[in-house]
């Protein structure tokens, strides 16, 4: 008589017996779901990651060849804040972290920031000027100012209090409620129209659809951001000089490298003497974006005070110096 073990090798059989406990244990019949998989096709590549879809996603507003190219990268910068928003929901579930582990989730952060800093000359010098100047103006009002997943990663980064200006953090106090700091975080001067002060059609338009969204975000995030983890390590471990260098280099490629690539890619295309153009958000980008301006700084407590002084001194410097130079 022909045996299981006839018919099947050592291997299959243990693997068969590990799923019938796996769904014995949640009350399934095995048969079943072997039943199912018989009729499966095979998985191939173009399908899982649905790459037919993928490649339509890509949809200009205008005939001019090099807006596909804006439009392409801007998909991978959102896909690569997805990458990073896994890793921070991961630091977050981390209820006793370890320095192994925050080392090893921040650095995969700051490789995916590192990479998109590092493709930023596909917009610098991947575009014909004069497309550019062509095709954003069927752009208007939207702007790189209404990625919402990279104010996610900032949520996720740092206390919500380091994401108010200086001066906001000083009227409000150290005992300001959530709602008060969401009001006044940085960004919502980033988009306003210069000689009035009131909002720009891109912000009204960024507060209507996320504003309810970033708020949980940031009630989520309130004791699982990266610094609220990191203090959950016993004190010594905190001062880890593995986890301060990672920490630290966050810190500069989100507030500092990524804001300036944005700089230099502006001052590429929109500086013009004696004037400078507009953005289509209607950001004024030469005081939003330059980091010695808005001081944006996740972990002050790791950095000297003349650190926090000369924060993205000399940075914008340079890179007007190097633009201008191939102009």
């Amino acid at each position: 008589m022909t045996t299981p073990e006839d018919e099947f090798s050592p291997a299959v059989l243990e693997q068969l017996r590990r799923l019938q406990r796996k769904y014995a244990a949640d009350g399934q019949d095995l048969a079943g779901y072997l039943e199912g998989l018989y009729y499966a096709d095979y998985v191939n590549y173009w399908d899982y990651i649905e790459l037919d879809t993928l490649l339509s996603l890509q949809r200009p507003l205008t005939q001019i060849p090099d807006e596909r190219i804006f439009i392409m990268y801007h998909q991978i910068t959102e896909l690569y804040f997805k990458l990073c928003l896994c890793e921070y929901e991961q630091i977050g579930q981390l209820r006793e972290p370890t320095v192994g582990e925050l080392v090893l989730r921040v650095g995969r952060i700051n490789r995916y920031f590192e990479n998109l800093i590092d493709s930023f000359d596909v917009m610098v010098d991947g575009m014909d000027k004069q497309q550019f100047l062509q095709f954003r103006m069927a752009l208007m009002p939207a702007s790189g100012f209404q990625s919402a997943q990279y104010r996610m990663i900032e949520i996720a980064s740092t206390d919500l209090n380091n994401l108010l200006n200086q001066e906001k953090r000083r009227l409000l106090g150290e005992a300001a409620a959530h709602d008060e700091l969401m009001g006044c975080i940085y960004w919502k001067a980033g988009a306003t129209i210069e000689e009035t002060g009131a909002k720009a059609l891109t912000l009204i338009q960024f507060e209507e659809k996320y504003t309810d969204q970033l708020a949980r975000h940031a009630a989520d995030y309130h004791d699982r951001n990266v610094w609220s983890v990191v203090q959950r390590l016993p004190e010594a471990e905190r001062q880890h000089p593995r986890l301060l260098r990672a920490l630290k280099q966050l810190d500069v490629n989100v507030n500092v490298n990524w804001p300036l690539m944005h700089y230099k890619s502006a001052v590429r295309y929109l500086e013009r003497d004696p004037t400078a153009l507009a953005a289509t958000g209607g950001t004024n980008w030469k005081k939003y974006l330059p980091p010695k301006f808005q001081k944006r700084i996740f972990y002050p407590q790791l950095w000297t005070e003349q650190d926090l002084e000369e924060w993205g001194k000399g940075w914008v410097d340079s890179i007007l110096e190097e633009v201008r130079a191939v102009q």
